[in-house]
């Protein structure tokens, strides 16, 4: 029987960080792994709540204290079963949710001070050492149906739509621009928080399973959607969000500045060794950056600046500290690194200088009385312009969703809908025709959980219309 007093004689132990000055030179995972013993220690904490807050604050609503009592009685393979069963990317969500918003932020344990039940690296160590020790998702019960389904998309939403439609014997074909699968996962998060091997390895499981996968192959440019549509019995689409939103101010399109998702995208590919030969590698060796913007991807700017050697790194804000979008752990793991922060800094204008550098005037903001309004709208302070002078900016204000051209001539030839057709978040699966849509291109940019959920629900949706029994419980 597990000590009911866990909690308090053990502390809250996510996993060693290497410590700041070994990990700032290196594209490597900053935590180290859980052992056996420790998963099992932490897990043991867990209060086994009635109603578990950790499992309703998590988007897909994982089984938290279910698997984690399987952990603490050492059956791994019975955990990653049962984690699989809410998840489709679990040791991806394990790394690069923000836990401390979601599950952890909302462990009891916090209310007394003693520490979250450390969640997310359990969850990451569940699926690494099952996966080692030979698990795999099991296939031997799968009826395979003469049904097919076309995924435009091998991001978190399409992999966990095509996971979902494999398990019940629906064939899922899975369609990509770029050379490998994972999308952001792969081009976007750096891999410092996702090593990519972990996503090669999802990408094998998959492919055992049944899952076929059709790269560098651009919808709309390499091969019509009409051609997809026609050989498939539903296409599931998850574009993403990739259109990077405009700050508005003059000078943010001169030269040195750099918007975010490029410059993530052009890092991993050195790394990966698959940069176009007519790309040149971004470097900001020895240079002067400042990113503008306080999300996740704003992070992710900074501590590759600083990895690539970057002479001084400066995240400017527009709000202060409290209210940035982006998750705790990242911006101290940037601090931790190096990074200065302006907060309250909204910027003016960006104008080139004498000798190529750039100078960038930021202006402090404040919140007006708003009757205690959550998000205040801000306000310039008169008189307190300064300009931070650099030889890069890189635009960091997120993300937003876009249309796809040919899928509206798609929808205007066939003219089989007639409104909200620039809406894509509306009226789905879109009005007759088996098209349905999920993740970021409905939502926005937005957590990888959120589109985990929305492709497993899109496939529970095709299941249905396709009258197959969902594997889902």
């Amino acid at each position: 029987m597990s000590d009911v007093f866990q909690f308090m004689k053990l502390s809250r132990n996510p996993g060693d960080k290497i410590e700041a000055s070994v990990r700032k030179i290196e594209f490597k995972e900053i935590y180290q792994p859980l052992h056996a013993v420790d998963a099992a220690d932490q897990a043991g904490r867990c209060l086994s709540c009635g109603n578990p807050y950790c499992e309703w604050q998590c988007p897909v609503h994982n089984y938290i204290p279910n698997w984690l009592k399987l952990v603490e009685e050492g059956r791994l393979f019975e955990a990653a079963e049962l984690s699989h069963q809410t998840n489709s990317l679990p040791e991806i969500c394990g790394r690069v949710c923000p836990q401390d918003r979601l599950c952890e932020g909302a462990c009891t344990l916090n209310q007394g001070g003693f520490g979250a039940v450390s969640i997310g690296s359990i969850e990451k160590y569940i699926t690494d050492e099952a996966f080692k020790a030979g698990w795999r998702p099991d296939m031997s019960s799968v009826v395979w149906s003469d049904k097919k389904v076309a995924i435009i998309g091998a991001g978190p939403a399409g992999l966990a739509c095509a996971d979902v439609l494999v398990r019940n014997g629906v064939k899922a074909v899975v369609y990509d621009r770029y050379e490998e699968i994972g999308g952001l996962l792969t081009f976007g998060i750096p891999e410092f928080k996702l090593e990519k091997e972990v996503v090669s390895q999802r990408r094998r499981v998959l492919e055992d399973m049944g899952v076929q996968f059709v790269l560098n192959t651009e919808v709309g440019k390499d091969i019509s959607f009409d051609k997809i549509y026609s050989k498939h019995d539903a296409v599931f689409m998850a574009l993403g969000a990739y259109n990077a939103v405009q700050g508005g101010f003059p000078g943010e399109n001169n030269h040195g500045v750099i918007k975010a998702l490029p410059y993530l995208i052009n890092n991993v590919r050195q790394s990966l060794g698959t940069l176009p030969a007519i790309e040149k590698p971004i470097s900001m060796r020895g240079k002067r950056v400042l990113v503008l913007g306080g999300g996740d991807t704003a992070m992710d700017c900074t501590r590759t600046a600083i990895r690539q050697g970057a002479k001084r790194v400066l995240c400017a804000y527009r709000r202060n500290e409290a209210s940035m979008p982006g998750s705790r752990r990242e911006v101290m793991n940037a601090r931790e690194e190096g990074v200065e922060f302006l907060w309250c800094k909204q910027p003016i204008a960006i104008e080139p200088m004498i000798g190529g550098t750039l100078a960038v005037k930021l202006a402090e903001t404040s919140t007006g009385s708003q009757g205690g309004a959550e998000r205040s709208a801000l306000q310039l302070v008169e008189g307190s312009d300064e300009i931070v002078e650099c030889d890069h900016v890189i635009i960091a204000f997120g993300f937003q969703k876009e249309s796809a051209k040919w899928f509206e001539d798609f929808l205007s030839e066939t003219k089989l809908i007639s409104a909200n057709k620039n809406d894509y978040s509306k009226d789905l699966p879109l009005r007759g025709i088996n098209v349905w849509m999920g993740g970021d291109m409905v939502r926005g940019a937005d957590l990888v959980v959120r589109a985990v959920f929305d492709g497993r629900m899109a496939a529970k949706d095709i299941l249905e219309r396709f009258e197959i029994s969902s594997w889902m419980v």
